[in-house]
């Protein structure tokens, strides 16, 4: 139990509700507590905490660190080690209003700086000076005119990036002294309870990256995201460099379902309909959100800088039609098609999982509506057209339902333990499916990538613990391994004798940290596969490791399982066969070129501000991406034939009409892992190369097993073929045993 001493001043009346300076003593002393004595791994608020977070609230309102000048943390230097005290003893959060006012003194001095410049100066750019992209770690500026130094030099970025997207020289004035004026205003508007969230969210990620404070706000944002009716575009934003960064997208959301947009594109701009656009850069996430929010059925208008852009000057601009994303865009869903084993085409199964869903609401109308029911249901008619493996595709999956993840599981394993879940009390829960059927017992290879998160990630390392399945993808998943939960202050807060006149807001907080049968955690380390693939994503900053203070990787007791051999006796020849073909393989090339580009801008994150070797860097990547073009449009069209099974067609017998093309086939383009553009569908065939790729793995699976059923049987031994073929069974040692105690 936390329990709340007021020892603020009792002045003032005094029964009703506390004053505002009083409200946000109370509600921050709180926070730090809970914080302290909830938090998975807690910690005492001391002077050590404090430091870390004086840091992260400079970090928060100037994360390129641009704006404060390295006199400005001296002149606050005396809170770095006693914020914790003014917090815990007397619930005094003046730091954090005078910190913001100094902010805002110093986003002023850019702005006029800005706008001086833009009327001034001519801007050329013959000289060969660079522009750092990545200040992170960089030094702050010692003084006012080190920062316009830097304010300029940025400008001069700026302006560059507008003039090569073909902007005239009126128009790129224009965009910037918008740019400078709005991005001020929008801060000065900010009120006491906007800066005191950024404050105490601050501290909560100090503790862990997913623990939160939520205001008002924020909890009304999160209440509409949690149920899933919010209009909109259906992706996850965050603000990145200045920039509105794509970081996800909503499976059968407008955004996903239109192919035009992809994880890691850059918004610049928004307009609504019929009106201007406006410029989006540097402006705070919520008021870019809430600009591409909107009614349903309206259209919004963006301009965005691709992931895969040639240059950072190019904009593209695409229009989506907002619209709530509803649970059946984001059903399980499945394709047959063939591989070839021996000279011969078996037929297969990928199953495309998006998340570990579960419509409770669903189940009061029709019955329970699962991602588990729906995968057995895929699974039944995959069974009846007798494929011989199975893909399942997690790579879009970020997570859901953790009973969902672990009915999953158990459709392809006998009962037995699939995570364990440990609190910060040292208590571990196993939770366990009981079910000792089995829905499939054949080939199994599990699909992942850098985006698979959370419950995905508990499906794939539960299956490699039990050696029940192949897991193939990027080089691990994202390594979220832990449990967070929203608790509302109101309560506390009216149980301590302090009303409010508001809303408190609410913490989420990280309560429990997954683990695996065997033992390992899911945090930061992921799951890693069995068989690496090359991807973007495998060198981009993605993943648990790059969010602020993540909690670290460790392991517990392993809980009593049987593990499987289905794996290991193959993986050296898999293996092998894998790396011969990415090695052979075109598009793979490309891709490795790609990935080299990649590390030497992630590794030196500077662009040229020569106008010049600018546009050759520009003319020589689209010349790269045209001969590519060309060398697709000229190789043999796919004609490999596909059948796309809906859970509608599951039901019915027979297939529905093949298709030749299994990428186009998919209307979201879930399976473009390369997100070619849509506009060029016609134009040149579109492969999903890790698909591909995964498919000739399965199919080397198939005959790897095929040849030890025939050792077997030359050995004497009952000759077995592993599948689905009910006349066979598949030899003792590649199939768990029901009569044997876990």
């Amino acid at each position: 139990m936390i329990s709340l001493v007021v020892m603020a001043d009792r002045t003032g009346p005094a029964e009703g509700a506390l004053s505002a300076d009083r409200a946000e003593a109370a509600i921050a002393r709180l926070t730090a507590l809970v914080l302290e004595n909830s938090v998975y791994q807690g910690g005492r608020f001391d002077d050590d905490m404090s430091e870390k977070f004086f840091d992260q609230y400079f970090k928060s309102l100037d994360p390129s660190r641009m704006i404060f000048l390295k006199g400005d943390l001296e002149e606050f230097a005396s809170y770095r080690l006693t914020l914790d005290d003014l917090i815990l003893k007397v619930g005094d959060t003046s730091p954090a209003h005078r910190i913001f006012a100094r902010y805002l003194e110093r986003l002023s001095q850019r702005a006029e700086y800005a706008r001086e410049l833009l009327a001034k100066e001519k801007f050329e750019f013959a000289d060969p000076s660079i522009y750092s992209m990545d200040r992170e770690k960089a030094s702050r500026p010692a003084d006012i005119e080190e920062a316009r130094q830097l304010w300029r030099q940025h400008l001069r970025y700026e302006y560059l990036q507008e003039k090569l997207s073909k902007k005239k020289p009126e128009e790129i004035v224009d965009t910037l002294k918008r740019r400078y004026e709005r991005s001020l205003q929008t801060m000065k508007k900010f009120d006491r309870d906007q800066v005191f969230e950024i404050f105490l969210t601050s501290l909560a990620h100090v503790f862990d990256p997913h623990s939160d404070y939520m205001g008002r706000r924020q909890m009304q944002d999160f209440s509409i995201h949690m149920k899933l009716s919010l209009f909109g575009i259906g992706a996850t934003l965050r603000s990145e460099d200045g920039y509105c960064k794509v970081l996800d997208l909503v499976p059968g959301g407008p955004a996903a379902l239109s192919g035009l947009i992809k994880v890691g594109d850059r918004i610049v701009a928004v307009a609504q309909e019929g009106k201007e656009e406006v410029d989006i850069i540097d402006m705070p996430l919520p008021q870019a959100v809430e600009m591409i929010r909107g009614t349903k059925g309206t259209t919004v208008h963006l301009t965005i800088i691709p992931a895969d852009a040639v240059d950072s000057s190019v904009r593209k601009k695409i229009s989506l039609v907002r619209a709530e994303v509803s649970l059946k865009d984001q059903e399980a869903r499945a394709i047959l098609t063939t591989v070839p084993v021996g000279g011969v085409h078996r037929r297969v199964g990928i199953i495309d999982l998006p998340s570990f869903y579960a419509d409770l609401d669903r189940a009061r109308e029709d019955g329970h509506k699962s991602a588990t029911a729906d995968v057995s249901k895929l699974i039944e008619k995959l069974k009846k057209e007798k494929v011989e493996g199975i893909v399942l595709d997690l790579r879009r999956n970020g997570g859901g339902s953790l009973e969902e993840a672990v009915g999953v599981t158990g459709l392809f394993i006998h009962k037995g333990p699939v995570v364990q879940t440990k609190n910060s009390n040292g208590q571990v829960r196993v939770e366990t499916d009981t079910d000792p059927a089995i829905q499939y017992e054949g080939p199994l290879v599990v699909l992942t990538s850098r985006l698979s998160a959370s419950a995905s990630e508990i499906l794939a390392g539960a299956l490699q613990d039990y050696q029940r399945a192949l897991i193939v993808g990027e080089q691990s998943t994202f390594g979220k391994g832990t449990v967070q939960s929203v608790l509302s202050l109101a309560p506390m807060m009216a149980q301590a004798g302090l009303p409010v006149q508001e809303d408190p807001g609410a913490l989420k907080l990280t309560i429990r940290k997954f683990y695996l049968p065997a033992g390992s955690s899911t945090q930061l380390k992921g799951v890693v596969p069995d068989i690496h693939l090359p991807s973007l994503n495998n060198v981009a900053k993605i993943g648990e490791s790059e969010l602020d203070n993540p909690m670290p990787h460790d392991k517990i007791e392993p809980v009593p399982f049987k593990p499987l051999n289905r794996i290991k006796p193959f993986l050296p020849v898999l293996s092998e066969k894998s790396a011969k073909r990415v090695a052979a393989e075109q598009e793979y090339r490309w891709l490795i070129e790609d990935i080299a580009e990649l590390k030497k801008k992630i590794e030196n994150p500077v662009v040229s501000l020569n106008e010049e070797q600018r546009i050759q860097e520009k003319e020589e990547a689209e010349r790269r991406v045209e001969a590519r073009k060309k060398a697709r449009a000229s190789r043999p069209s796919n004609t490999q034939t596909n059948w796309e099974i809906t859970l509608a067609l599951a039901d019915m017998a027979g297939l529905p009409e093949p298709t030749s093309n299994l990428a186009t086939n998919r209307h979201d383009l879930r399976y473009l892992a390369r997100n070619e553009d849509p506009e060029d569908a016609g134009k040149e065939p579109l492969v999903d190369i890790a698909l591909e790729e995964t498919k000739s793995i399965l199919a080397d699976y198939l005959a790897q097993m095929a040849q030890q059923v025939d050792s077997t049987a030359d050995a004497g031994k009952d000759p077995a073929r592993p599948g689905n073929d009910p006349s066979r069974k598949p030899p003792r040692d590649l199939v768990s045993e029901p009569d044997r105690k876990l």
